[in-house]
């Protein structure tokens, strides 16, 4: 086999023989020796032609399974099963959902981890099958796991860590695993944990902005109690811890309907896009003044909130992206809060 010619097997090495081999393996792959389904020497062949045990082989071969660099195929043999893969960091990305914010904190992270690494992206849409399925598939094959975890229950409600998602974690080893977004004290100190504080970060933040707030009359979070992508429960508690404290009138709503009765004097936080652009329209086809007779607050800031001049709470995902991917680079591992920031615009 044309494999046989490149392997480079050194007896006076200090390197075990088998880690020689899967080293050869992935220099051979990331130097296009070989291709993706290209069949690779039998274990026996293999040790015949470098006057390998047996086991030698079949511990590398073990290994190379493992990371999913290879795949065997019952009475046909070994075969090449991933070509992406062979830089010095494989990671392994889930995140719950595609928006806007997830993607620009995945973003920032590829920018900050540079060029000498390989990052697998995958979405599960909040489901705990997909989940645990791309977990189960993937153990092993990865350097470095990154989650993001935000989960729907059967009845489409936001839950952080199930039991089951809770054990599929802990069978990642800790120096692995990087949990992004959410922060649970069972995981220990050997974890890297870049995470945000949703009860307490809506809290300041609104407390920031308590002289505008205090303007209007009555203020209405609009929080989908049920969603295919849910938000956690924590957002609810810190705001109406907010405006107990501050003897402030308040009501939750499930969406921005059609044709809402507004009133002037009204302030409303918002957390889906569909509810943001829905009550913008309502208000400039009732008339009203934004920022002076009602009043809106969005929730994670974008771009295009920017240019309408609307007034965000936001966690910095560019902090986050960028954070893990130097936690990974400098081995480090901790607890980190990622800044969430109050930006004042013209629509308060």
């Amino acid at each position: 086999m044309d494999l046989i010619k490149h392997i480079k097997i050194d007896e006076n090495s200090r390197v075990p023989k088998y880690q020689q081999i899967i080293d050869s393996i992935i220099h051979n792959i990331s130097s296009g020796n070989l291709t993706i389904d290209q069949k690779i020497p039998s274990i026996n062949m293999f040790s015949e032609e470098f006057y390998l045990s047996r086991d030698t082989v079949e511990k590398a071969y073990s290994i190379l399974k493992e990371r999913n660099i290879i795949k065997s195929i019952r009475g046909k043999g070994f075969y090449i099963s991933r070509t992406q893969l062979i830089s010095k960091v494989n990671i392994l990305f889930l995140i719950n959902k595609l928006s806007s914010y997830k993607l620009r904190t995945y973003n920032h992270f590829i920018n900050a981890i540079g060029a000498n690494s390989h990052t697998d992206l995958h979405i599960y849409h909040c489901d705990e099958t997909l989940f645990l399925n791309l977990l189960d598939k993937n153990k092993s094959a990865y350097d470095y796991y990154i989650v993001m975890p935000h989960f729907k229950t059967d009845d489409l409600k936001h839950q952080s860590f199930s039991d089951k998602v809770l054990n599929a974690i802990n069978n990642i080893p800790q120096e692995k695993l990087i949990l992004l977004d959410n922060s649970k004290p069972v995981f220990g100190n050997h974890t890297v944990e870049i995470y945000q504080d949703f009860e307490n970060d809506i809290y300041f933040a609104l407390k920031e902005g308590l002289d505008k707030i205090k303007k209007y009359e009555k203020i209405m979070l609009i929080y989908p109690e049920k969603a295919v992508y849910p938000y956690p429960r924590r957002i609810l508690h810190g705001f109406r811890k907010f405006c107990v404290e501050f003897k402030l009138d308040f009501e939750i709503l499930e969406k921005v309907y059609d044709d809402m009765i507004l009133k002037k004097g009204d302030l409303f936080i918002t957390i889906e896009e569909a509810d943001l652009v829905n009550l913008v329209k309502q208000v400039r086809e009732d008339e009203f003044e934004l920022g002076e007779e009602i009043g809106i607050i969005s929730y994670n800031d974008t771009p295009l909130k920017e240019l309408l001049g609307i007034t965000v709470m936001s966690t910095d995902f560019k902090v986050m992206g960028e954070t893990a991917a130097q936690m990974i680079l400098n081995k480090s591992k901790g607890k980190i809060k990622v800044p969430f920031n109050f930006i004042e615009r013209d629509s308060l």
